[in-house]
């Protein structure tokens, strides 16, 4: 008798998001199909890249407002968007993972950036668990590289990386269909931007840059900053 799947066994998708990050091509072509489309061309393209045929895609990328959308459509919005989060999530915490074992920070700040890498370990745990629970397959973890010289551009990089974090979670806050999978995305967007407001004192930047407003990042952007971070 077959087990059902867990998270180990469940096969891992070749890296959608990843795909996207790495290869220009890629990118190209899903801005161009996502156009105004936002989440709903996103989860198009994931379901086209894994094999499924035209009809569904097409199935998929079907306006939100029509009458025959099905809850599985909205679902495959929701799952590429946390899909989405997961892979700036590895990402920030291999990030974290390095900067502990480069060890430039001792004591109380050493001991808040360890803090940090722990809750996005957590943030990892949790949208794996959000995708699968929507019948999704958690995106596979890809290899990151970070310059980890010593420690002012560390504390420099980890401001960036955190407030490019939260502005990545809040250009997708519109999006999301499920008003659970917004509230967890809220709520990671909270601590994200969180971390980069203490990490801002750490550097002497704003801890609000954008001032009275946070301003939110659209697909594009991050992806093409997240970039350089991929081994």
């Amino acid at each position: 008798m077959s087990s059902p799947p867990t998270e180990e066994s469940a096969p891992q998708p070749a890296g959608i998001v990843e795909r996207l990050v790495r290869d220009d091509l890629d990118r190209k072509r899903f801005l161009k199909m996502a156009g105004s489309a936002g989440a709903a061309s996103f989860g198009a393209f994931v379901m086209a890249a894994c094999g499924s045929s035209k009809k569904t895609a097409s199935t998929a990328a079907a306006p939100a407002a029509s009458s025959s959308t099905s809850s599985a459509s909205s679902a495959t919005g929701d799952v590429a968007i946390l899909n989405y989060a997961l892979t700036l999530e590895y990402l920030e915490t291999a990030f974290y993972e390095k900067v502990i074992a480069a060890g430039f920070y001792k004591g109380k700040v050493g001991s808040l950036l360890k803090s940090f890498g722990q809750q996005e370990a957590s943030h990892v745990a949790a949208l794996k668990a959000a995708v699968m629970k929507l019948g999704g397959t958690p995106a596979a973890q890809p290899a990151a590289k970070f310059p980890i010289e010593n420690a002012t551009q560390v504390a420099e990089l980890a401001y960036t990386v955190e407030n490019l974090g939260a502005s990545a979670y809040l250009g997708q806050a519109g999006a999301i269909k499920s008003p659970e999978v917004l509230a967890s995305a809220l709520a990671i967007h909270s601590v994200e931007a969180r971390h980069a407001a203490t990490l801002a004192t750490l550097v002497k930047k704003s801890i609000t840059p954008d001032g009275a407003f946070a301003k939110p990042a659209d697909m594009s952007t991050v992806l093409a900053a997240v970039k350089p971070f991929l081994a």
